[in-house]
Formats: C-alpha cells, sequence, structure tokens
C-alpha cells in the first residue's frame, strides 16, 4: 500500500525534529514523490549523508510502501 505525502511529511518530521519539509506527489498515483528538506542539523554534512538522514527518518519504507522519492536536502540559508 503507497504511502501518502503526510505520512511521509511526519515521518521526517519525527526523525528531524527541525526540518522543514515540502513533499510533491509527482505522477498523481501516491508512489512517487518529491521531497525537499531544510534542517540546521544538515549543515556541514555531504549530500549522501544528508539523504542518509532522511532514510533513516523514514524507518525502512523506502523502496517498499514508498517507492520512488526524489531527494532534495540542504541546511537553511544563513
Amino acid at each position: 500500500m503507497p504511502m501518502n505525502a503526510h505520512d511521509i511529511e511526519t515521518m521526517i518530521k519525527q526523525g528531524i525534529p527541525d526540518a522543514v519539509v515540502s513533499i510533491r506527489d509527482l505522477a498523481g498515483d501516491g508512489d512517487h514523490y518529491a521531497a525537499e528538506v531544510v534542517s540546521e542539523s544538515f549543515r556541514g554534512k555531504s549530500r549522501v549523508q544528508q539523504h542518509q538522514m532522511v532514510y533513516q527518518a523514514l524507518q525502512g519504507n523506502m523502496g517498499g510502501a514508498l517507492h520512488a522519492l526524489a531527494l532534495q536536502t540542504s541546511a537553511p540559508k544563513p
């Protein structure tokens, strides 16, 4: 069963409490999303490390209930 955008946003915010999260359903099918995640906790981390933090927050749902997620991460601009 696909995940909805609200559930994805909630999981990311639970795992990264200061995150500002924006989710878009790319195909209208509940399986393909784009997420923009901005968090101070990303500062000084590589893009790979940032993405790993988001995947960890998704608690193993990536590739299962959540089929595809185009992910853009960053620290807040100063």
